[in-house]
C-alpha cells in the first residue's frame, strides 16, 4: 500500500478532517528513527497534490525551538519553488539533491507535535470561502508574490534576529491556510505579515547603514 492510500484509510476521508488532524495523521506515519526521510519520500507521505498541506508541514518546524542544522534554506526553497509554480502556472520541479535531502525524523516528530497548539488557533480564526474577493484571479497575482517573498525572508540569513524564521513562517502558514479554504481573511494577514517583515527588514538595514555613516564621519574616514 502506498502513502497516498494509507492517507485515503484514514477512519475519515481526509476532505471531513480538519487540518491539525491530518497532519497529525501524517506525523504518525513518520518513522521515529534518526536514520529519518528523504524530503521526496515526506511529499509522497502528504501527497503530492496537496502542496498547500505540504507548505504547512515544512512551516511548523519554526514555530518551536529546534535545531535542525540547514532546515530552514532547504525547506524555504521547496516552499519558494511551490511559489513559484503557482506564480507562473507551471508544475512543481523539485531538484534532486533537494528531493534527496535526508531529514531526522525523530527530531521533526517531536518538533511538529509541539507546534499543533499553533495549527488549532489558526483553524479558529479561519473560515472557508470567507471575503472570496481576495482570492479572485486578479488578486491572485499579488497573492501568489506575497507567498513568494514570504519563502524568500524564510531563507534570509537573519539568524541574529529573534523569531527571524517563525514570523515569515506563520505568514506563509496563513497564505497556505487561506489558499486552501479559499479564505481571504487568512491571506490578507498573510500579506499584512510579509510587510511587517520587510519594514523591519528595511528598519534594520537602514540603521545599519546610518550607524556605518556615523561611524565613518567619527574617524574622518
Amino acid at each position: 500500500m502506498n502513502y497516498e492510500d494509507q492517507i485515503l484509510d484514514y477512519p475519515l476521508a481526509p476532505a471531513e478532517n480538519s487540518l491539525g488532524e491530518k497532519l497529525k495523521f501524517i506525523v504518525s506515519q513518520l518513522p521515529n528513527s534518526p536514520e529519518g526521510m528523504t524530503l521526496a519520500e515526506i511529499r509522497d507521505l502528504i501527497g503530492k497534490d496537496s502542496l498547500m498541506l505540504f507548505v504547512i508541514f515544512l512551516n511548523l518546524i519554526f514555530l518551536v525551538p529546534v535545531s535542525i542544522p540547514g532546515v530552514s534554506t532547504v525547506f524555504g526553497a521547496v516552499i519558494l519553488l511551490i511559489g513559484l509554480s503557482r506564480l507562473f502556472g507551471q508544475n512543481v520541479w523539485l531538484p534532486n539533491k533537494i528531493q534527496k535531502r535526508v531529514i531526522a525524523t525523530d527530531k521533526l516528530g517531536a518538533a511538529l507535535q509541539r507546534a499543533f497548539t499553533w495549527v488549532h488557533r489558526l483553524e479558529k480564526i479561519s473560515r472557508p470561502h470567507r471575503s472570496s474577493w481576495v482570492l479572485t484571479r486578479g488578486f491572485n497575482i499579488l497573492n501568489n508574490v506575497g507567498f513568494v517573498l514570504g519563502a524568500l525572508l524564510l531563507m534570509a540569513p537573519f539568524g541574529f534576529i529573534p523569531f527571524s524564521n517563525t514570523v515569515p513562517a506563520v505568514a506563509l502558514l496563513f497564505f497556505a491556510i487561506g489558499f486552501i479554504q479559499q479564505d481571504g481573511i487568512s491571506v490578507l494577514l498573510g500579506h499584512a505579515n510579509v510587510v511587517t517583515i520587510l519594514y523591519f527588514t528595511f528598519l534594520i538595514a537602514g540603521g545599519g547603514a546610518l550607524i556605518y555613516e556615523l561611524f565613518s564621519f567619527a574617524l574622518g574616514t
